[in-house]
């Protein structure tokens, strides 16, 4: 099973993103509703590229599942509510399509 290589590219994607977007942050006096781009779909289909079958659907799952709880998060924090917190969630995550096989 290659478990342990598709949770080390998680990882490396988010040291390499997280001091980007630390840089980029920029305090502003009311929140913000622009989510982050379809990242977080890609960066889950990029790390499970490698995996083939019951692994491959298992770790996409568990990885958007993750994405959306990360969403969730941002939309809390900038006090996004209603309809646009599901959009919000969504534009964030990058879709909630089918998953590839």
């Amino acid at each position: 099973m290659k478990l342990p290589s598709a949770a080390v590219a998680a990882s490396l994607v988010c040291l390499i993103v997280a001091p980007v977007f630390a840089q980029t942050a920029t305090p502003s006096a009311a929140p913000t509703t622009v989510p982050v781009p379809a990242a977080k779909r890609v960066t889950c289909l990029a790390t499970t590229q490698n995996l083939k079958g019951q692994d491959k659907r298992d770790q996409m799952q568990l990885c958007m599942a993750q994405a959306r709880v990360d969403c969730l998060k941002q939309a809390i924090d900038q006090k996004v509510v209603g309809e646009s917190r599901k959009s919000f969630i969504k534009t964030c995550v990058g879709g909630d399509g089918p998953e590839p096989q």
